[in-house]
């Protein structure tokens, strides 16, 4: 794992959110991980999306991805799991 992506623990919170993969465009679908992965490098880098590492795939996808998880609310509903979680152990006020 490196510095800015997810741990396994992290990933199996909000892995049920994601939305179900599946063929789009006649291929396969980029991993939602690798993508989300890709998402937390450029966030915390502040880089241009071009810049992105190749290892989370083309800078597009996770651009395209990003686009339509906000358009659909997912990261809305991301948030409100972590806050609940958060909530149950004790560490909001």
């Amino acid at each position: 794992m490196r510095r800015h992506e997810l741990s396994d623990a992290q990933w199996e919170l909000i892995a049920d959110l994601m939305p179900r993969g599946g063929l789009r465009g006649g291929g396969r679908w980029r991993d939602h991980r690798q993508v989300v992965n890709g998402l937390m490098w450029k966030l915390a880098t502040g880089a241009q999306w071009r810049d992105l590492p190749e290892r989370y795939g083309p800078w597009q996808t996770v651009y395209e991805r990003f686009s339509r998880w906000r358009r659909e609310g997912l990261f809305d509903r991301l948030l409100d799991r972590l806050r609940l979680k958060l909530n149950a152990e004790g560490l909001v006020d």
